[in-house]
């Protein structure tokens, strides 16, 4: 398994070792001892599948409170993953990454507590897996505007399909952030 931070380096893509062959291929997604000795010693609690078509755009989605890392990867399709910043302490407040998850490439992408997480499908449809360090708790969820110019995300998609809370999403300027 390879890590790789990004630009924020809390922010890892994680590229599975893949063994193919005529018959297809096989990889670990999840490996305790693994990722451990990788530095993501993380317990999970959920894992959750969505099932969106191309231009749809999910997201930015956070909790104020029971913050959730994310360990997100790609099953079928491609999407255009993003990860915001929002721990007031970082030096990368406020910043993004964005990277490419597709079935072919394998990669995922670990998002940890205190950001902001959306996607656009950039394929016909796309598989979404993620597993969660902490339950999903209706009360607590927050949604970041998705097309802040404060942010500065180029999604690849010029009109997105997008549900009524996320184009109702909060500026970063008045958004709920962590400490």
């Amino acid at each position: 398994m390879k890590v790789t931070p990004t630009d924020i380096p809390d922010v890892l893509v994680v590229e599975p070792r893949v063994f193919g062959d005529a018959r297809g291929f096989f990889f670990e997604s999840w490996n305790r001892r693994t990722f451990a000795a990788a530095g993501l010693d993380v317990d999970f609690v959920q894992d959750n599948h969505s099932r969106s078509s191309r231009g749809v755009l999910r997201g930015l989605h956070y909790q104020i409170h029971h913050a959730q890392g994310k360990l997100v990867r790609v099953i079928a399709g491609e999407v255009y993953d993003v990860a915001v910043d929002l721990r007031r302490a970082s030096p990368t407040f406020g910043r993004h990454v964005a990277v490419t998850l597709s079935a072919d490439n394998a990669r995922m992408l670990w998002v940890p507590a205190g950001f902001a997480h959306g996607f656009c499908v950039t394929s016909d449809s796309a598989d979404f897996l993620y597993k969660t360090t902490d339950y999903w708790h209706a009360e607590h969820e927050r949604t970041l505007l998705w097309n802040d110019p404060a942010l500065g995300i180029d999604w690849p998609v010029g009109e997105p399909v997008i549900a009524a809370k996320d184009a109702a999403g909060t500026p970063l300027a008045r958004a709920e952030t962590y400490a």
